[in-house]
């Protein structure tokens, strides 16, 4: 695969780590940064989209970088180094300009249910493992291969439920505020060397794991209860996420570090007015 002149640029030497590449954000943002700033993309998925795992492939070499799809569970420590070693051998190693985690696979439910929503242990650990725990697990398989190119963004995703609880997503808050620290202590860690890690905050978008959860009814609510909601008067897209991190890559926000970047839109500012003045 051939570039010429500029054009080349970042993307030849270096690549995108996304966690979670094949559908929704992780895809918009494969898409995105394949683009600009053109960056070649070595995304890891779980086989569940694999036409949209097909056409992510496509869309970055359309924008002339190269790609490796890599089908895994990434939530273990021996998943992270067997994939940092798969991504070395076609890299090389400082080559990763952009880690981010977009993976899900949290369990719903309550702790103190006797029903099948029961949050026992082996969910608790599931949950944690691939919304938190994975996260360092790939940072360290990452600096211990020497992958981290200078000045290396580290991204994970966050959503609003810290300040706004839903009464059955107990956990999936509990294993984001883990991922909050996890990020404000590598980037204390990382800093030093030049490399940043943020964590960016953004409220619902429509992904395929969204409509496979709920009916196009229990959608058309959704997506009219945060028209009510957000004071842009619609959602937020999966694209609008995804070109805000090509911004993250740049320069100009290098001096973000352990922050809690807030892309919500002003999401949760009107829901106590909602509730009183419905």
């Amino acid at each position: 695969m051939s570039d010429s002149g500029e054009e080349r640029g970042m993307g030849e030497r270096q690549w995108a780590l996304i966690l979670g590449a094949s559908s929704g954000t992780g895809a918009a943002i494969a898409h995105a940064v394949a683009n600009k700033p053109g960056l070649n993309v070595f995304g890891v998925h779980r086989g569940r989209y694999l036409d949209s795992a097909a056409q992510v492939e496509r869309q970055a070499k359309d924008a002339g970088r190269r790609i490796l799809m890599w089908q895994a569970d990434a939530s273990s420590p021996e998943s992270a180094e067997a994939g940092v070693r798969a991504l070395r051998e076609v890299a090389g190693p400082r080559s990763v300009k952009l880690f981010v985690h977009s993976i899900a696979g949290a369990s719903v439910g309550r702790f103190l249910s006797e029903g099948e929503d029961r949050l026992h242990a082996k969910r608790v650990r599931r949950t944690f493992d691939t919304m938190a725990h994975s996260f360092v697990y790939w940072t360290q398989a990452l600096v211990a291969s020497d992958m981290l190119a200078p000045e290396a963004r580290l991204l994970g995703l966050q959503n609003t439920l810290k300040e706004t609880h839903l009464s059955n997503t107990a956990l999936i808050s509990a294993s984001k505020a883990a991922l909050e620290m996890y990020v404000r202590y590598l980037a204390m860690e990382l800093g030093g060397l030049g490399h940043r890690v943020n964590l960016l905050k953004f409220g619902t978008v429509m992904t395929p794991a969204l409509k496979h959860v709920y009916t196009p009814e229990a959608l058309e609510r959704l997506e009219e209860a945060h028209a009510r909601m957000n004071p842009a008067g619609r959602m937020c897209t999966v694209e609008e996420v995804a070109r805000f991190v090509g911004v993250l890559c740049g320069e100009e926000a290098g001096w973000f570090n352990g922050a809690t970047i807030d892309y919500t839109g002003g999401m949760t500012l009107r829901l106590l007015d909602l509730v009183l003045n419905p």
